[in-house]
Order: structure tokens, then C-alpha cells, then sequence
């Protein structure tokens, strides 16, 4: 003769299993949101272009806009090897993107564009991806004169935008 538990013995049991004592109620709504500090965006691209006044740098991410943060060095250095990067110049600025991943999940490279460049443009003389270590990505960039910038986060795509401010070379 096999024993059976009650119907309602087995509900219980489901009722108390599913309720979880233990788990905090905020682990158990997942965000959905890409761009949540626990998925860093990724930096897919780095690309450029000449303007009347300005010369402009686009990164290019997916997966929400990370925090940007540009400061003068003296020397442009990689991250984390602390090697010293071969651009030519008299003024660098280090570009911090965080968090952010030049990575997938495999830790293969999902950025497709330059390493190491020299630019012809009025202002921008240079470009490095100097670093995608510990959620942050950098580049580095060149300049012959003192560079003043401004940083613009735009979307659809997702793109951070930095502008380098020249004498207007079009009047």
C-alpha cells in the first residue's frame, strides 16, 4: 500500500517553497533595463569628424550610456599595463567610460574600431583605446594646442559625443 500526502499537505508545501522566507523581495524583481550599473554599456566603435569650429569624437556603445569623465595627462598611459602610448603631441586628455566593457561575456572584443591612430584634423591629432579593465573603458587622445572640450551623451543610437573647439576654419 503506497502512501499518499494530501492534496492539501502538497499545496502547502508548494505555497511555502514559493514564498521563500529567505529571499529579500528586491531579489526576486529582475531590472530590464540594459543600462543598469550591473550591465556596464559596451564601446563598439570609436569614429571622428571635422567641423567649422569643432572637431567631434563619437564612441559609439550599446546597452545605455555610461558615465564619462575627461581629464589633461601628462602622458597617455595603458591600462593596466601602465605602458606608454605612442601618439605624438603636446597635450593629451584621458576619456573614461564607466562601467563600461569593450568585451562580451567570453571576453572577446566587441569594439571594431581604431587602437591606435593619428588624425589629421585641425584640433584632434590622435586617438588610443588605452584600457577596458575592471567596467572601465578609455581612450586616450592627441593634441598640438591646449584642447577645451564638451561632453554630449545622445541616444537612438546610444553614442557619446566629445567636441574639441577650434578657431571657425571656414570663414
Amino acid at each position: 500500500m503506497h502512501h499518499h500526502p494530501s492534496r492539501a499537505a502538497v499545496i502547502a508545501g508548494l505555497v511555502l517553497t514559493a514564498v521563500g522566507a529567505s529571499i529579500p523581495a528586491s531579489a526576486l524583481v529582475q531590472p530590464t533595463s540594459a543600462a543598469t550599473p550591473t550591465s556596464p554599456a559596451r564601446v563598439v566603435n570609436a569614429r571622428w569628424g571635422g567641423h567649422c569650429t569643432y572637431d567631434r569624437l563619437v564612441i559609439d556603445v550599446q546597452g545605455g550610456t555610461p558615465s564619462v569623465s575627461v581629464s589633461r595627462v601628462n602622458t597617455l598611459r595603458y591600462d593596466p599595463s601602465g605602458r606608454k602610448v605612442p601618439l605624438t603631441g603636446n597635450y593629451f586628455l584621458s576619456i573614461r567610460l564607466s562601467p563600461a566593457v569593450a568585451h562580451n561575456n567570453a571576453g572577446a572584443s566587441v569594439y571594431s574600431g581604431p587602437r591606435l591612430v593619428k588624425i589629421p584634423l585641425y584640433k584632434l591629432k590622435g586617438l588610443a583605446l588605452t584600457g577596458d579593465f575592471e567596467g572601465v573603458v578609455s581612450f586616450g587622445t592627441a593634441f598640438q594646442t591646449k584642447p577645451t572640450w564638451k561632453v554630449t551623451k545622445l541616444h537612438s543610437p546610444e553614442r557619446v559625443v566629445v567636441d574639441f573647439s577650434h578657431v571657425n576654419r571656414c570663414a
